[in-house]
């Protein structure tokens, strides 16, 4: 879907908005926000267009690509395909570090000391991504609120509409509260009479306000189940509040937002398998991952959440996670051979751009189905017989047969010296974003299936650090057991729980989903944990790190106002 909203947020003549159109791929004409949104089919237009600017996390640039699969040449293209905003939440912390340094996040999380500064342009990239979010969900709340010319069918139809947008614009300026801090707070949309250049940075006080409004208006309106897949759930609105409140200091509503959602009965975590692989050996905690397995209505009762990435999806388009975290496993080493081609049974090709540390995979029990082979790949099997017409047997090496088995090495710690070697891709890695359409090639850039955005265990560990605040150490001990459980991992008590445990079962039970750098600066707990165990980077962080410096460009651009920039950055 191709929309086409000009916005101009901040940085003069930036367009934002989505780049989607409902109909047609080639939009013969500039859609402005009062030729839109003049019918409820031209906002149902607009929400389409701001969750696939939302799915940009996962995909890099959506403008860019084709949504057929085919190979991407341009360089826009180029772009889409080797920038992975996602990267600005996950790496770098303590449980993920860089591995094959890009261009943007990849130098910085490498680099703090030197990298870490107003003219990284990954962080720039992003900050103009968020808040052409937030302008494009403005232009829908303000169209709809204003305009007297459009024949709703009813007021619930446009409040759901309103609701719709003012969930995204907090998602957005939940991103930027804990990236920037204090920041701009736009709530109007940006046309040729509100265009300015006189910001000033609002308190992230009055920032997680406004949050929390936008939350509590849509809770009341959302549904619990999605009126179309890719779209939010009331459980995932609810979860979202109970972290707002965990991050202004207010655990007791944080505890009534968690179990408004784990109490909805619609809302299940998944405790035994189903769908495409039910029959297969595996575990149930993998299921909910599965091509065909992601969607509420293709079984998973824990999905709050998804983004649509399926082939041939209605405005949708690849995901690049697979690039990112399925590693290099055509690039290991057995007596001076590679033996691993690419499979299908393998995910595809992985380019190992961000890796767990070894931390991340001491924090297993040995018996836990997070870190099962199906889970988390620990070793391969030199096959003989091809899955793909494009493909081929194994190769073997001296001393070995097909059907032999090749275990990786967790030990194997990411530093400046062993990154993006042959060390490095003989790792074990996260098995959540495998996936290969076959007739796309095996070395295939984008993964083409839906994915779980947000979940219900995440709730859970949310409900858990609320009840640990309230003191209620026996109670969280307890909430924590029932995402331990459907892992098979050791009961614990009372006595076990702090919010270092907490965050570890976070690890555990989200890696490669959460926002991890958020949960940690959230916390407290970024900069001591980054020194601990990243050792790729971590140990050029200093506290100044923990937020990110605003973007020059924004702070040149705004003319009419002196916009001060965060401690320790020039």
């Amino acid at each position: 879907m191709k929309l086409k909203i000009y916005s101009l947020v901040l940085v003069f003549l930036i367009f934002a908005g989505c780049s989607e159109d409902l109909l047609d791929e080639e939009t013969p004409h500039i859609l402005t926000g009062q030729s839109l949104y003049n019918s409820p089919a031209g906002f149902e237009a607009g929400i389409n267009g701001l969750y696939a600017m939302v799915r940009e996390e996962f995909t890099g640039r959506v403008s860019a690509g084709n949504n057929d699969g085919s190979n991407l040449t341009d360089d826009r293209a180029f772009v889409r395909s080797n920038r992975l905003r996602a990267e600005m939440f996950m790496s770098g912390t303590d449980n993920m570090v860089t591995n094959v340094q890009g261009p943007e996040f990849g130098e910085l999380y490498e680099d703090f000391a030197n990298e870490h500064n107003p003219f990284q342009v990954g962080l720039e990239k992003c900050f103009i991504w968020l808040y052409q979010v937030v302008n494009a969900a403005n232009t829908i709340i303000n169209q709809a609120e204003s305009r007297t010319d459009v024949s709703w069918p009813s007021d619930a139809d446009r409040n759901y509409i309103v609701a719709e947008a003012r969930a995204i614009r907090a998602w957005a300026f939940r991103h930027i509260s804990y990236a920037w801090g204090d920041a701009p707070m736009p709530l109007v949309e940006s046309t040729g009479s509100t265009i300015r250049n006189d910001w000033e940075r609002t308190p992230r006080s009055v920032i997680r306000r406004q949050m929390i409004n936008d939350w509590r208006f849509a809770e009341e309106i959302i549904p619990v189940e999605p009126v179309i897949e890719n779209r939010m759930t009331k459980g995932a609105v609810q979860t979202y509040l109970a972290e707002i409140y965990l991050a202004i200091g207010k655990p007791d509503s944080a505890l009534i937002w968690a179990d408004k959602c784990i109490n909805t009965a619609e809302y299940q975590l998944v405790t035994a398998r189903y769908g495409v692989r039910a029959n297969e050996p595996g575990v149930a905690f993998m299921d909910m991952f599965y091509s065909g397995n992601a969607k509420r209505s293709e079984g998973n009762t824990e999905a709050l959440w998804i983004f649509e990435h399926e082939f041939g999806a209605e405005g949708g388009g690849g995901s690049i996670m697979r690039r990112w975290l399925v590693n290099r496993y055509d690039q290991v080493r057995v007596g001076g051979v590679s033996p691993f081609r690419f499979r299908i049974d393998r995910g595809g090709r992985g380019i190992a751009r961000m890796q767990p540390t070894t931390f991340m995979f001491d924090l297993y029990e040995a018996q836990d189905d997070r870190y099962s082979d199906y889970a988390v790949k620990q070793f391969m099997v030199i096959k003989e017989e091809a899955d793909h017409p494009q493909g081929a047997p194994d190769r073997v090496p001296d001393g070995f047969s097909f059907g032999d088995t090749v275990f990786f090495d967790p030990d194997v710690v990411i530093t400046p010296d062993t990154k993006r070697t042959r060390a490095s891709y003989q790792r074990p890695y996260s098995r959540k974003y495998e996936n290969l359409l076959p007739d796309n090639g095996l070395q295939e850039a984008f993964q083409w299936n839906d994915l779980i955005y947000l979940r219900l265990a995440d709730t859970y560990l949310l409900k858990a650090e609320a009840e640990l605040k309230l003191g209620r150490t026996g109670n969280a001990a307890n909430t924590i057991n029932v995402i331990r459980s459907r892992s098979n991992a050791t009961p614990i008590s009372a006595g076990d729980v702090d919010i270092d445990f907490i965050l570890d079962e976070r690890s555990r039970e989200l890696f490669s989903e959460e926002h991890r750098r958020w949960t940690l600066v959230r916390t407290g707990k970024w900069l001591e944990r980054v020194q601990l165990h990243n050792f790729n980077g971590g140990q050029t962080a200093a506290a100044r790190d923990t937020i990110h410096p605003i973007p020059q460009l924004v702070i040149d651009a705004n003319l009419g106002n002196a916009m001060p920039q965060n401690p320790g950055f020039n």
